[in-house]
């Protein structure tokens, strides 16, 4: 009944999120190369008549990028999204969307001037109506078609640079496993070749960002098709577990009696079939992911590699990554060493944060222990566990930030690979983003953790950790600077009883000093740290 119900609500309420907007995936858009559709309160482009915004040109960061991918003009990813688009909507005030027609992450209102702030919450605090109604909501998704997205089934070249469009419909919820894949795929170089270090998603700076917006606009096509407006995604914490716990039927799929690497029939997604999980045989047609059903989730939790996953992570392993002062360094991929970014990300050791790509700590460390859909990066987002995996790492990410308080500036402008630049637009997101919109608390996008609505002291602690951190680089000097002060003190002191004794040896009416000069020793400046 709950499923009849969230379905009738699709002929009311459209998602508005995604990658290619269906109005815009047509010869006349590709080959004028212009995505600006009408806002439906007004009938304009971008709702340019009621002050929302206004068809402009695409302004691309000019910045160099690193040496990572030798290649230009050979991959529709390149400078996203001028292959496809050149023209697009751009937004005024607190209105987003590829037509301007929704409020940007943390407001709402019919001018989109009311604040909103909406909290995620452990898996494990819901109520059974609640964890009941998030995988309902999941299993909805799964099987309503988005409105207003089609994903692309081919390359730009493949479609004739936009005279034969070749774009197909798809669900709620392989639309985001489809932009998943999308980022992260390899670049397809002709013949039979491919070039593989690239990925618009993972091991370089935007991997916090990319994942943060993917999260929010995820949860919005969700708050969409449902009409609930409350609706967040729920974070496993998954520190110090010593199995999956959310791997039983009552949350994300038990295992199945006879085959292992099964889900359960007892659970929903046992159903599911998954998408883009063939790379080798896209790579040797020279062909994209066109979500064609590829058979059952697959999961095997703890049956991993133990030489390269021996456990899941600690509590310690994420405290440590939590004091790395560095959110990006050196080569600024899976190589950089006291890195947060990749020591978080797994590609550092959570006890050194040097780069040992052999290994995976933290987040790469839960999607080998899932040993299935979850263990290969471009279809790793069939598996429903990756939401909830990846809210807590966000998370994660946002205590960095506020235990840190990074400037804007911290995250990298210039040098890091393709499409991690500060000004680069996120791959595949349209509307567009940049990398460092999504550089910033969480509380301004409109969102905050359970865990980290923390009592006063907490945040007064929190608030003192960088000013500390910043002592402690100067310990040196400020000890020197008190003996110093020590020294002129006493001298001081010494020089002004002299004088008093001799003052009261040559006149007894002149008054003595207003301060003694034991309060003037306690007058002088401390540093107490």
């Amino acid at each position: 009944m709950l499923l009849f119900a969230m379905g009738f609500l699709l002929v009311i309420l459209q998602p508005s999120m995604g990658q290619f907007p269906r109005v815009c995936a047509n010869t006349q858009s590709l080959l004028s190369k212009e995505c600006c559709p009408p806002w439906d309160g007004d009938g304009s482009p971008c709702g340019e008549l009621s002050g929302r915004g206004s068809c402009q040109n695409i302004l691309l960061s000019q910045a160099p990028l690193g040496p990572q991918f030798p290649f230009s003009g050979v991959d529709d990813r390149e400078d996203w999204p001028s292959v496809f688009y050149n023209r697009t909507c751009r937004c005024e005030g607190n209105f987003m969307g590829f037509n301007c027609g929704e409020c940007k992450f943390g407001f709402s209102g019919l001018n989109c001037t009311e604040r909103q702030l909406r909290t995620r919450r452990n898996i494990f605090q819901l109520t059974i109506n609640e964890k009941n109604k998030f995988l309902a909501y999941l299993n909805l998704a799964k099987n309503i078609p988005s409105q207003d997205y089609v994903i692309a089934t081919g390359t730009y070249t493949q479609m004739n640079n936009g005279s034969n469009p070749m774009f197909r419909d798809i669900n709620v919820y392989d639309l985001f496993v489809w932009m998943h894949y999308y980022a992260s795929r390899d670049t397809l170089l002709g013949g039979s070749n491919v070039w593989r270090d690239i990925d618009f998603a993972h091991e370089a700076p935007g991997f916090l960002p990319w994942h943060r917006a993917f999260l929010l606009l995820w949860e919005r096509q969700i708050q969409k098709i449902t009409g609930d407006e409350n609706f967040t995604i729920p974070y496993w914490d998954w520190r110090d577990a010593e199995d999956c716990g959310v791997c039983t039927d009552e949350y994300m799929g038990g295992r199945h009696p006879t085959n292992p690497n099964l889900l359960s029939l007892a659970s929903i997604f046992s159903s599911w079939q998954v998408i883009c999980t063939r790379s080798e045989e896209y790579n040797s047609q020279q062909a994209l992911c066109n979500a064609t059903s590829e058979g059952p989730i697959r999961r095997n939790p703890g049956n991993n590699d133990k030489s390269r996953t021996p456990r899941l992570p600690s509590s310690a392993d994420v405290e440590f990554c939590l004091s790395l002062t560095q959110y990006e360094s050196g080569s600024m991929d899976k190589m950089a060493n006291f890195s947060f970014r990749n020591t978080l990300e797994g590609f550092a050791d959570p006890q050194t944060a040097i780069s040992n790509p052999s290994q995976s700590g933290l987040h790469n460390a839960l999607h080998i222990y899932m040993n299935g859909s979850m263990s290969q990066v471009q279809g790793s987002a069939n598996d429903p566990i990756f939401v909830i995996h990846h809210a807590f790492v966000d998370s994660i990410f946002e205590r960095w930030l506020r235990r840190h308080r990074p400037m804007l500036e911290v995250y990298p402008a210039a040098n890091a690979p393709i499409g991690h630049n500060r000004e680069n637009y996120m791959v595949p997101f349209i509307p567009l983003y940049r990398n460092g919109e999504f550089f910033k608390s969480s509380r301004e996008l409109g969102y905050d953790y359970e865990y980290l609505q923390e009592p006063a002291l907490q945040s007064f602690q929190d608030f003192l950790t960088p000013y500390l951190q910043q002592a402690r680089q100067i310990w040196a000097w400020l000890v020197g600077a008190a003996v110093v002060g020590g020294i002129i003190t006493a001298v001081l002191t010494g020089l002004i009883k002299a004088c008093q004794k001799k003052k009261r040896g040559t006149s007894s009416e002149i008054q003595p000093l207003l301060i003694e000069s034991e309060d003037y020793n306690n007058i002088t400046y401390q540093s107490n740290f």
